[in-house]
């Protein structure tokens, strides 16, 4: 039998390579083989010990990893096409939905697939099927029925690696903001998920799109990706300069819509400040658990501040997404946020180079993936 190898998560700050059997490919179900895994942020909790990996209840090893492409390494005997009914054959390049809806649940009847309360089969022990369950391995099972979706053939591999999950998470996020022409709107935070957050942006229509992060080659990127304007946090050390800033950039009013992809909390209350009365802040970065901050809520009712949380994403955004990077792959250099890549071997100073915290302007990698 062929084995596939995998880097496994044991505890905080330690992989141990392995090799594990691919998952046996039944009717409707598709075996990829992984090309690309990016390092995303919440993948940086996991690996610090802020977040619990396990979710299926069971303690023990697991692969991490979310955010990856492939090409389809084995198709179930009844696949011939991918969710919009285009051909597919072995050796495509696809991406898909890393979550799983039952379709069976209340809120999947309601067509809120990314509200689904059982939408996790990845991330599980690698005791259960289909053993190899995360990003960073070889091979990764698409359960029968699930959503997958063609790579352009025009879009690089370094672009189609962040569809899952940087790129569509702030294109549904800005969606359902409800985005229209000549908005502003402020991204906090300009790592992957931001520096994609300001190209949707400006592709949607946005008027003038402001990123705000202390880091100086993300800043510039950002400015490359669509960014209008640019506050650097080591400038505007306060909140109430950057809220000032903001409200200078805007006329007074606030922005139309503020998104936060930082992952820290502390800054939602500025955030709200940086929002117009009636404004939308769209919630997305702080994942983990107990991400706890005191908030003046009379300040939300009296701003008419609509606060829309964005987990995951509906799955027709992945096509909306692969068509929006093709699009713009000349206009806007989206293919630089990932910025580093590392074979499998090396995931450990992958993550290691990936860690942000604390590193200041040092903090050269925007975001990282591996190479299986």
């Amino acid at each position: 039998m062929v084995m596939g190898k995998a880097a496994v998560f044991v505890e905080p700050y330690h992989f141990e390579m392995t090799e594990l059997p691919p998952a046996p490919v039944g009717p409707g179900g598709i075996r990829v083989k992984v090309t690309s895994g990016g390092i995303c942020g919440s993948d940086l909790h996991f690996w610090r010990g802020e977040i619990e990996p396990i979710l299926t209840g069971k303690q023990g090893p697991v692969i991490l990893g979310h955010e990856m492409a492939g090409v389809v390494d084995t198709l179930g005997p009844d696949v011939s096409t991918d969710s919009m009914g285009r051909p597919l054959k072995e050796g495509d390049r696809v991406v898909f939905t890393y979550f799983f809806p039952c379709r069976r649940c209340y809120n999947c009847l309601r067509g809120e697939l990314n509200h689904c309360p059982v939408r996790f089969r990845f991330r599980a022990s690698i005791e259960e099927f289909p053993y190899c369950n995360g990003g960073f391995a070889d091979y990764y099972y698409l359960f029968p029925g699930h959503f997958v979706f063609k790579v352009p053939e025009e879009l690089p591999d370094s672009a189609a690696a962040a569809v899952n999950c940087a790129a569509s998470q702030v294109v549904y996020g800005l969606q359902i903001a409800g985005v229209r022409m000549g908005d502003s709107v402020v991204i906090q935070g300009a790592g992957g998920l931001g520096i994609n957050a300001a190209a949707a942006a400006k592709e949607m229509g946005a008027g003038r799109v402001i990123a705000i992060d202390g880091v100086s080659s993300r800043l510039e990127l950002a400015r490359q990706c669509g960014a209008d304007e640019t506050i650097d946090i080591r400038e505007y050390e306060t909140p109430e300069s950057r809220v000032e800033r903001v409200k200078a950039l805007t006329e007074g009013r606030g922005a139309d819509v503020v998104m936060e992809v930082v992952g820290y909390p502390q800054v939602l209350p500025e955030g709200i400040e940086m929002t117009r009365r009636g404004g939308a802040y769209v919630e997305i970065g702080n994942i983990w658990p107990d991400s706890n901050v005191t908030l003046d809520v009379s300040k939300v009712l009296w701003g008419q501040v609509r606060i829309i949380p964005a987990t995951h994403y509906d799955p027709y955004i992945l096509p909306v997404t692969l068509d929006f990077l093709a699009r713009t792959k000349d206009k806007y250099p989206l293919t630089k946020v990932m910025s580093h890549s590392f074979p499998l071997e090396r995931i450990g100073e992958a993550f290691e180079q990936a860690e942000w915290a604390g590193k200041g302007d040092e903090a050269s990698i925007t975001r990282a993936f591996v190479t299986p």
